[in-house]
């Protein structure tokens, strides 16, 4: 899914995302509903942020990379961890394009997205290549999810990769 964000620019330097797992869901500008077996996840577009909510069994668990008050920047390079009895990954790494290639790789992903049924892209008005996107897979078990926050002005490109794998002694997360 694609949309227009209306809002303004407001995430403006990559070196401003932070991360963190566990806090609510923030207000967000787009969101989709996904459904994985039995695990409801929902994707949300914060902005030039993003953060991914998952609803299984008694416990809410999210993801969110955002210019965060509090919060430490920049992103951690990778953090692997338990959380509530599952197995969190998570990875981050920042290209930097030339103007040509940035804006050819931003409507590269932004097409990936918009024909993914489990992708969520957002474009800011004035600058086509001004995004933040979110792909989705997973079966209920092991969940995945890629983002990208793109920052023209700077020619970077915010990439993320998460992944979420539940106790292995669980046949399937209610």
């Amino acid at each position: 899914m694609l949309t227009t964000l209306q809002t303004s620019y407001t995430d403006t330097r990559a070196g401003e995302l932070a991360w963190c797992l566990g806090s609510g869901p923030l207000p967000a500008l787009a969101v989709l509903d996904l459904q994985f077996g039995p695990v409801a996840l929902q994707l949300r577009l914060l902005g030039a942020s993003h953060q991914v909510v998952l609803a299984a069994g008694q416990g809410i668990r999210s993801e969110t990379v955002a210019c965060l008050p509090g919060r430490r920047a920049p992103l951690p390079a990778r953090v692997a961890e338990h959380v509530q009895g599952w197995e969190y990954d998570f990875a981050a790494r920042v290209e930097t394009l030339a103007p040509a290639a940035f804006a050819a790789r931003a409507q590269e992903l932004i097409e990936l997205v918009e024909g993914h049924p489990s992708g969520l892209a957002g474009v800011f008005p004035g600058d086509p290549s001004a995004f933040t996107a979110l792909v989705a897979a997973g079966d209920g078990r092991r969940l995945r999810w890629r983002t990208w926050h793109a920052y023209p002005q700077e020619g970077t490109l915010v990439c993320t990769r998460s992944a979420l794998v539940a106790p292995a002694h669980a046949e399937s997360v209610r």
